[in-house]
């Protein structure tokens, strides 16, 4: 029996997976609350199997961009049902998809169990506001979330820039337009030209990948606008060095001064494993405020932390302290808390073990 897509895809939706993975020689894998598992009753895919799955997904000229380039970034809709962020590439010269799932609808601030303080850094106007975490802790899903509270509460024009798009947005208060690489646009360095052009008062940049999007992400800012953005980094120090480092040697005290005046948020993200509600999320959040921005001007970005730990009336809260309160609520174990924290010693410290 031959693999059909929409199959697949309901299962995903059916055991609230987060992640799809069809590779030749196995089953088909669903991650579930963080854990991949085997879908029981597959049996190991050949590589007609994946090619048939594709031949589903793919239209012709996708289907010649995956063989030029070995790989490709794509979004599909399964009906009203969910829409899917894909990647197709190959392994051992044999195709394999990734597949994953984001819902139609966006998730609220109380669904995500995002933080209070979260909800009223909504009310920014301008500056940078990063979301970083390794990949799938939910960084995409909290900018959406935080995207559609501004859509319901302000009038504003947001744009976002996205390599595919991911959740789509309907306009409630404010006007959105979402546009998709090589869809919508040739190139990031092209979109991100030309976004200042097309009068937004909110832009969301999918990711900062290379020296240029950090370039005009800092730009973007700069010139009186809210960016939201994200980056694979695993703290706000490590995001501060980061983007700093980015930069030629040359070029570096310039893009601290500029960096310490248009920062705004970064907000590092865990999911962990809960047995209540799946996953919650364990946040770090830096504000800038005079401290953070002398210490990103003066190059001393190791001090970030002891801000962070003693700035909670700021909003701040540090990784460890934010695991430390899950584990006290009895909403996850120390056991999944210490696996994601950056300090265990810390949060040995904070954590009521009596």
């Amino acid at each position: 029996m031959k693999l059909n897509a929409t199959q697949l895809l309901e299962k995903v939706i059916d055991q609230k997976a987060s992640d799809l993975h069809l590779s030749v020689g196995s089953r088909p894998f669903l991650r579930i609350n963080t854990i991949l598992r085997p879908v029981g009753e597959y049996s190991s895919m050949t590589t007609d199997d994946v090619e048939y799955v594709l031949s589903q997904i793919l239209d012709a000229k996708q289907r010649e961009l995956l063989e030029i380039n070995k790989e490709i970034d794509f979004s599909i809709s399964l009906g009203q049902k969910a829409r899917f962020r894909v990647n197709a590439f190959f392994q051992k010269g044999y195709p394999s998809i990734s597949l994953r799932h984001i819902p139609i609808d966006i998730p609220s601030f109380e669904q995500l169990h995002l933080p209070p303080n979260l909800e009223a850094l909504c009310n920014l106007k301008q500056g940078l506001f990063l979301v970083v975490g390794p990949a799938g802790h939910g960084k995409s899903t909290t900018i959406a979330s935080m995207i559609e509270k501004i859509n319901t509460t302000r009038s504003e024009h947001i744009i976002t820039i996205e390599d595919p798009i991911e959740y789509l947005f309907v306009n409630k208060e404010s006007l959105i337009e979402q546009r998709e690489m090589f869809l919508d646009t040739h190139s990031w360095d092209v979109a991100l030209r030309s976004v200042l052009r097309q009068d937004p008062n909110v832009v969301f940049i999918g990711e900062m990948r290379d020296t240029e999007t950090i370039r005009s992400a800092l730009q973007i800012a700069e010139t009186g606008h809210l960016v939201f953005t994200t980056l694979h980094t695993n703290s706000a120090s490590q995001t501060i060095d980061r983007v700093i480092s980015s930069f030629s040697s040359e070029r570096q005290n310039e893009i601290k001064t500029q960096l310490s005046q248009v920062i705004e948020v970064v907000v590092s993200e865990r999911l962990i494993p809960s047995a209540q509600y799946g996953v919650v999320p364990a946040f770090e959040i830096m504000v800038n405020n005079d401290a953070i921005a002398n210490l990103i001007r003066e190059g001393k970005v190791h001090m970030i932390d002891n801000v962070i730990n003693t700035s909670a009336q700021s909003g701040m809260i540090s990784l460890e302290k934010s695991i430390a309160d899950l584990i006290n609520a009895k909403l996850i174990t120390f056991e999944d808390g210490i696996k994601y924290c950056t300090r265990p010693v810390e949060l040995k410290r904070l954590v009521d073990r009596g």
